[in-house]
């Protein structure tokens, strides 16, 4: 895993993918590894995945049993072409906030935190 300072020249626009897709893309990018980090001052806080805290498989489950009404997407806060992607859920006995988005072949994580 690795941190990424992504630049607007790497972006693959996705267009407009359903749920069912956005998680099974998801799923794929963490079974092989393909995850990197979004850099951000709460790290430590905001991007347990980042720091160690949850696994890759951690957070495939969280992802694999989340549902479309868990699921909200919203552009980017810097690059309003990159669609990124929510997860608001209960698993492993705590409330989950999951954010992402993908630059191929990665999944890009902002944010897993309860």
């Amino acid at each position: 895993m690795t941190t990424c300072n992504c630049t607007l020249n790497v972006v693959h626009l996705r267009g407009v993918m359903k749920f069912k897709e956005i998680k099974k893309q998801a799923l794929d990018c963490l079974k092989k590894g393909q995850v990197e980090h979004e850099q951000r001052d709460d790290i430590n806080v905001k991007n347990l995945l980042a720091v160690g805290q949850v696994s890759l498989d951690d957070v495939a489950n969280i992802i694999g049993r989340s549902s479309g009404n868990e699921y909200s997407h919203s552009p980017h806060h810097v690059v309003s072409g990159i669609e990124v992607n929510i997860i608001k859920t209960k698993r492993l006995g705590k409330e989950w906030y999951v954010k992402w988005y993908f630059i191929e072949p990665n999944t890009i994580f902002i944010s897993v935190h309860n």
